[in-house]
């Protein structure tokens, strides 16, 4: 179901996004490999350092401008044959990107040209890849096309409570199975996992633009405040990127008294996720508690 949606050959369930994301990176290249990799990506940042421990390969990072690798860049850092140089086999990019900004078609396209010139793959790491869809106003397939092989999560806005599927033809996916199996995922159970997953693919990637629409419902309440400014650049889907004067901290404290739980706060920035759990009722209660935060602090 998964690979006929991307308009690949085949799919596999994985574990987690990080899991579908190394196992594609094991299975397109080779131990002593280069692969292109945005500096601030999910891959680079947030996956242990795995691409180091379970592929054997270096990255060549890119400083992303919206999510973006520059196509001058990509093409710079692709190595030419040296012998003193390792070679260059993938690049990764990210949509949705984790910093709240969908990439254009067109520059998927532009890469993906790239990269067929140089002889290399693009892998995609598309854990929002239907809430990227959902803000192009475009079948997911328009996306997918522009890859080798992807990797999006059932869990997040499809809203199964574990795993993700990655995507590719035959070859790919063949391969992938077995190194599934090395890394310890290759479940006899998983039919008792993939069951929410057929729901997220046949219904919860329907009903994505609500949460969407629900993310900048929250954006401009809380920008209307003057304790609250958001960052509206990077509002593409359904996650809203907030600077407060407040303290997240003593926030987070009162909220949860009142059986509030909020998290994810980086320095100046707390970013809210919205999702198939949160009503617009939620919302409104969430901004009443904030006011009474804010009033209660006032009078203290």
């Amino acid at each position: 179901m998964a690979a006929q949606i991307t308009g690949k050959e085949a799919a596999l369930f994985v574990t987690s996004g990080t899991m579908g994301n190394q196992l594609s990176i094991m299975t397109h290249t080779k131990r002593g490999d280069e692969i292109i990799v945005g500096a601030h990506s999910h891959i680079k940042t947030y996956e242990v350092g795995a691409t180091a421990v379970l592929s054997q390969v270096s990255f060549q990072l890119i400083a992303e401008d919206r999510g973006m690798l520059p196509l001058d860049q990509i093409q710079e850092s692709i190595r030419t044959q040296d012998v003193h140089y390792p070679d260059t086999s993938l690049i990764c990019l990210e949509n949705a990107h984790g910093s709240g900004v969908v990439l254009p078609i067109s520059y998927m396209k532009d890469v993906y040209t790239l990269a067929q010139k140089n002889n290399l793959k693009v892998h995609l790491d598309g854990a929002r890849l239907f809430n990227a869809a959902t803000a192009l106003d475009v079948d997911v397939k328009q996306i997918t096309r522009y890859v080798d092989s992807v990797t999006f999560c059932l869990s997040k806005g499809l809203a199964a409570p574990v795993g993700s599927i990655m995507c590719g033809d035959k070859t790919f996916i063949e391969k992938a199975r077995k190194g599934r199996k090395l890394l310890g995922g290759g479940m006899r159970q998983v039919g008792v996992l993939g069951a929410p997953g057929i729901i997220s693919l046949k219904e919860m990637r329907h009903r994505l633009h609500i949460d969407h629409e629900h993310a900048l419902f929250l954006a401009k309440t809380l920008d209307d405040m003057p304790e609250f400014s958001i960052d509206f650049k990077r509002l593409d889907i359904n996650m809203v990127f907030v600077k407060s004067t407040l303290d997240f901290h003593k926030l987070a404290t009162y909220l949860n008294q009142k059986n509030i739980i909020i998290g994810g706060y980086k320095g100046d920035y707390l970013r809210i996720a919205l999702h198939n759990d949160i009503t617009k009722q939620d919302i409104k209660l969430l901004i009443q508690e904030i006011k009474n935060f804010i009033k209660e602090n006032a009078n203290a």
